[in-house]
């Protein structure tokens, strides 16, 4: 099954996929202007993959944010199955991964290798794809 994730912030979200053998890579990085474009920019990533699987980074301390991505959620208008898998820490082991090699954060790679981390932690939970 081929599988996506994302780590909705306010300014990027972070993207990645498992296609085969839970092996996950990270993508780019959707640079967002507004809800509207980036919901748009997901659909077209998940389009262009085939993805049949959606998983979405939570965070389980935060409500306000909850719903903040519940409702981008509700934008994205899925017609493949989806589900929320919690991302706390997440951004923080992905800038201990790469401590150093990136000096600015705002291309959005470390929201796509947070994007990683939380599909790798879904695939661990579940055991298989």
């Amino acid at each position: 099954m081929k599988l996506a994730c994302i780590d909705v912030g306010l300014k990027r979200i972070g993207v990645s996929i498992c296609l085969i053998n839970n092996i996950v890579t990270p993508q780019n990085a959707i640079i967002r202007k507004n809800r509207n474009q980036a919901a748009l920019e997901v659909n077209s990533f998940l389009k262009e993959w085939q993805i049949e699987k959606l998983i979405i980074g939570l965070p389980s301390s935060n409500e306000d944010t909850q719903n903040r991505i519940k409702h981008f959620t509700n934008l994205l208008e899925l017609k493949i199955p989806y589900e929320f898998q919690e991302e706390n820490l997440s951004s923080t082991e992905a800038e201990e991964l790469i401590k150093g090699e990136i000096k600015h954060k705002r291309d959005g790679r470390i929201d796509s290798i947070a994007s990683k981390i939380i599909l790798e932690r879904y695939l661990s939970k579940n055991n298989s794809i």
